[in-house]
């Protein structure tokens, strides 16, 4: 593994297969296409889960090596009189990208601690050194990073780690990355494993069907579970856990593994429904809300400041609606307001990161602070926004 340290830098880990290692000793390291030959700055054992440092090290230790900077997964360290290196390790390749951006909604900067492009840079930057399966890349934008990883959760945690340590940004759809493969356009492909109940093996066949998986093997296990095998684009799993769990009442088990390339299979339906969008800024009202609720499903609940373009609920139909959610019931002198009816809502639904980043749609933003999670448009101005096609396939 590779790991970075604050103080000596990066770190492998690894095995001894042969000889001894000590401190000031050279090596070689044997990459996949690249040698390099350094001294061993500072070496670590290992007592339980504690790192200590050690002056030397024998045949079947594991040890952390400091001294090279550009080792990677799979390079072998051994004497330069006698390079042999040991068969190379693959390490899966990143299959989802996402968009970081600074935030650019009314609310930026009100309550996070690092707001700016170059502390958002930094913070993936270092997240790259400690987790070799993610990857950064600047954009043509200076404000706009996209990070490659192996899947939603895995960039749905760095998110919630960077807004628990104070960062304030903007994530963007989850993709899958695309590659051309002898002049084809190919798309990653996973296999999947489901254990489940008897009775939800069908609810669960038919959403994987709908995202294209294939079904390549079927067992009872006699004890009412079944366990299905699924070859799926990497496109039909965005989205797929949370729906998955909601159909097996959390009582189904998934597990998915990178399968390879294969050509690319055609568009594949997104979110069916709209967005429900706030058109003007203020704070949301009992009285505005229980007039929307019939409309779809609601995020928000009464006394939340909005502002234009943050998307407040779900529209039960596939257009977008801009509503006014910050409207008041107009008083008379004969209805005071003591009078009002007693306004009764449906507990709006909260999303985590996770879900914000499974229900977002190309056009969409989800706003991270430390105190809450938004999902917002990315063209504020309802005047200013192209209507949302009718067919959203990705």
């Amino acid at each position: 593994n590779i790991v970075h340290d604050e103080y000596v830098g990066r770190l492998a880990l690894g095995r001894i297969e042969r000889g001894k290692l000590a401190v000031g000793q050279r090596l070689k390291c044997v990459g996949e296409s690249t040698t390099e030959e350094e001294k061993v700055g500072t070496l670590f054992g290992f007592e339980g889960l504690q790192r200590v440092k050690i002056d030397e090290a024998g045949a079947g230790d594991i040890v952390a090596v400091a001294g090279f900077d550009e080792v990677q997964i799979g390079d072998t360290l051994c004497d330069p009189t006698k390079v042999d290196p040991l068969p190379r390790i693959r390490v899966e390749e990143p299959t989802i990208k996402i968009t970081f951006c600074v935030s650019t909604s009314p609310f930026a900067g009100k309550v996070g601690k690092w707001v700016t492009s170059r502390h958002i840079r930094e913070r993936l930057l270092k997240e790259t050194k400690r987790n070799i399966a993610l990857r950064m890349e600047p954009t043509a934008e200076p404000d706009v990073f996209t990070v490659y990883g192996r899947g939603e959760l895995m960039l749905a945690v760095l998110a919630e780690t960077m807004r628990r340590e104070g960062f304030e940004f903007c994530m963007g759809m989850p993709e899958v990355v695309v590659r051309e493969i002898d002049g084809v356009k190919s798309e990653p492909m996973e296999r999947v494993v489901v254990d489940v109940p008897e009775e939800y093996v069908g609810a669960v066949t038919t959403r994987l069907g709908e995202r294209k998986g294939i079904m390549t093997k079927m067992n009872n296990l006699g004890h009412g579970r079944a366990r299905i095998e699924y070859r799926i684009p990497s496109r039909g799993l965005i989205g797929f856990r949370s729906s998955f769990l909601t159909e097996t009442r959390g009582t189904g088990l998934l597990n998915t593994l990178f399968d390879g390339w294969e050509p690319y299979s055609g568009p594949m339906l997104r979110r069916p429904c709209g967005a429900i969008v706030s058109d003007r800024a203020g704070t949301a009202t009992p009285y505005a809300l229980f007039h929307l609720d019939p409309r779809g499903i609601l995020f928000v609940p009464p006394g939340t400041e909005v502002y234009e373009g943050m998307i407040i609920g779900e529209h039960n139909r596939n257009n977008d609606l801009d509503v006014n959610v910050t409207r008041e019931k107009k008083l008379t002198n004969i209805r005071a307001s003591g009078r009002d009816e007693n306004v009764i809502l449906a507990p709006p639904r909260v999303m985590g990161i996770e879900e914000a980043l499974e229900w977002v749609d190309r056009d969409e933003l989800v706003e991270i602070t430390p105190v809450a999670v938004r999902v917002r448009k990315r063209i504020l101005a309802c005047n200013r926004r192209p209507k949302r096609d009718d067919d959203r396939a990705a």
